[in-house]
């Protein structure tokens, strides 16, 4: 069975790659394929962060990516080196620190589709 690592990078704010995860992770599983891992890093370990206030319009993709994992049993790490750059000290449950080796190691199974 084919496996998938995924890696973020960007702001969940920002644009809409938080979106085409979540629908690739769902259309993969549907299809009979397995998400190895969910590894935030640079500016995408924002949506790790505990404190974040949004519109009520505006959907929190960070939450819902963690609401999915979660169902799912699908590892959601955030770089801890990034996340301390930019000054994240708390995080929502859900999300796992890991560090770079930890993701290079996952990978070793699995296909990256970074977005």
């Amino acid at each position: 069975m084919t496996a998938f690592s995924i890696l973020l990078t960007t702001s969940p704010l920002a644009n809409q790659d938080f979106a085409s995860a979540l629908q690739f992770s769902k259309t993969a599983l549907r299809n009979g394929y397995k998400i190895e891992q969910v590894f935030l890093y640079q500016d995408a370990v924002l949506a790790a962060a505990e404190h974040i206030d949004l519109p009520a319009d505006e959907i929190n993709l960070g939450r819902k990516l963690a609401d999915y994992c979660k169902e799912f049993n699908i590892p959601l790490l955030y770089c801890v080196t990034a996340a301390e750059k930019r000054g994240l000290t708390q995080v929502n449950s859900g999300f796992v620190a890991a560090g770079l080796a930890e993701f290079a190691m996952r990978l070793a199974n699995s296909k990256l589709v970074q977005f």
